[in-house]
């Protein structure tokens, strides 16, 4: 049987185990991509972009640009400023690059998962960078090892070059459209030829994509607006779901190859994800935030305490709204320690509370005695919450009660957020009132999905927004209970199907 191999061609790190291992609390990320066509510092701008993506993920990040006749690329594990430096960026030469910051949910995190996945087939040379997740991907991934692809990743954006490649022969926009027409899920793509860029968002939506234009003529393509802020180019458009957008040499060109379906833009990109300087989905996400904060004010009109204050940086924002609309105190009862890094070194057991302390340190003299008010973005597992609470009532917190600006993930996510199952999520299998007591709070109140969707100026049936990880209505069907480990344990029983709408 022919195999199809996708030669390698990126320069890679070392996959050594370091010695200082990451300090990784419980975590919500995704992933971020930016790329740039008509540039001759493509990769620089590259790098500055995906330093402002960098909260979208923080496992690994990479490069791959292109100087017309080839792609040459460097990636590998760790923030952007680690694993880019001065002389690396001068020896990407090219004025098309596409970029990536990783937050796993597919694949382990490994320097083999890390993107843009770089491929040479059929003359040309590839690069993509993906943010989202293929619900179909177990399915596909077998389809194709069946009629001999070999994988040399473990992570569905692999998936993508595969289908693209047994298509090639008809041209890469017909290449496209036939691969799309496959997958099913959340993605927005950044890719590149040898000598073109390329947009993608899915039919619904799911992650934001916005198109840029830097002085000079030059293109540019982010996960959110704060990348195209740092490199000063001016927002043009989102790109609208469904839509495949192409620049090259002769200019910029959309196709909609596929029927229009009601959109499901993440809402949870505006209670977490995305950056509070951003406008993703047309609204600007400091603003989103503040709303929310307002709202859960005049949903709990009866909620006294001494003062309110956020865990930074999350509910910074949402405590700012709550503040205002109800006249309390404003404090910052716990400060952040801004220089923890990704190689701190991991507490034993018995220090548990030091490894809380390193990065958050509560302020005695503030908290003492006293009735606080915690404003929260969201509680996904409890532990790190419990953990943060226990820490305030060590520091002589009279009574602590919490308010979520969002309402409880009683549902995974299987397009790209990291709680693919529901035994990763406390509110799928606890009360209100039970969460409270394992957590270790007086009383704890959520915001409602109405809301929520208030908030957003999305009251009708109608709305734009995906609410599935809140209210279990999924718009995209998927094979329930895909751990993010599934091909490296094709055993496991995180890769079995089970339909779901």
């Amino acid at each position: 049987m022919k195999q199809n191999r996708l030669p390698e061609l990126e320069s890679t790190a070392s996959d050594k185990r370091r010695f200082f291992a990451p300090y990784t609390p419980a975590k919500k990320e995704e992933c971020g991509i930016f790329g740039i066509f008509g540039h001759e510092d493509a990769a620089k701008l590259s790098y500055f972009g995906l330093y402002a993506l960098q909260h979208r993920g923080q496992e690994s990040a990479g490069i791959a640009v292109s100087d017309g006749r080839r792609i040459i690329a460097h990636k590998s594990m760790g923030l952007v400023h680690e694993i880019f430096n001065e002389d690396i960026l001068k020896s990407l030469r090219g004025y098309v690059a596409v970029g990536h910051v990783r937050y796993s949910t597919t694949g382990s995190s490994l320097v083999s998962n890390a993107q843009p996945f770089v491929v040479f087939h059929g003359n040309n040379h590839y690069a993509i960078g993906h943010n989202g997740n293929l619900v179909n991907a177990v399915e596909l991934r077998r389809e194709l090892e069946t009629q001999g692809a070999i994988f040399r990743s473990t992570m569905d954006t692999e998936i993508f070059m595969h289908l693209l490649a047994r298509n090639l022969s008809n041209g890469i926009e017909d290449a496209l459209v036939e691969t799309l027409r496959r997958v099913r899920g959340a993605y927005s793509l950044v890719m590149s030829t040898k000598d073109t860029l390329i947009g993608v968002r899915d039919p619904n939506g799911f992650r934001p994509l916005c198109l840029g234009e830097l002085e000079g003529g030059a293109y540019v393509l982010a996960s959110e607006t704060c990348a195209l802020d740092l490199v000063e180019a001016t927002y043009i458009r989102d790109l609208e779901p469904g839509e495949i957008l192409i620049i090259d040499e002769e200019g910029m060109r959309s196709i909609f190859p596929f029927p229009k379906v009601r959109p499901s833009y993440c809402i949870f990109e505006f209670i977490y994800f995305a950056r509070p300087d951003s406008n993703i989905f047309n609204q600007n996400v400091y603003m989103f935030r503040k709303k929310l904060g307002g709202l859960l004010a005049k949903e709990n009109p009866s909620v006294r305490a001494d003062l309110l204050m956020p865990f930074p940086d999350s509910g910074n924002y949402a405590a700012i709204g709550y503040a205002q609309a109800n006249n309390i105190p404003l404090e910052m009862g716990v400060i952040r320690n801004h220089y923890v890094g990704r190689t701190f070194i991991q507490p034993s057991q018995a220090m548990r509370q030091f490894q809380v302390r390193v990065k958050l340190n509560p302020v005695r003299e503030l908290l003492t005695d006293k009735s606080v008010l915690l404003v929260e973005d969201s509680i996904i597992r409890g532990t790190t919450t419990k953990t943060r609470i226990n820490s305030l009532r060590l520091a002589g917190a009279k009574e602590v009660h919490m308010l979520v600006s969002c309402p409880p993930h009683r549902f995974p996510c299987p397009y790209g957020i990291d709680f693919s199952t529901k035994g990763e999520l406390i509110a799928a299998s606890h009360t209100v009132e039970e969460t409270r007591d394992y957590i270790g709070l007086d009383s704890l109140n959520y915001l409602s999905i109405e809301g929520l969707l208030e908030a957003a100026g999305a009251m009708s049936n109608d709305h734009p927004f995906c609410l599935a990880c809140f209210n279990g209505d999924y718009p995209v069907q998927f094979v329930d209970e895909i751990g993010k480990h599934c091909f490296e344990d094709k055993d496991s029983a995180h890769c079995r199907f089970k339909s779901r709408v």
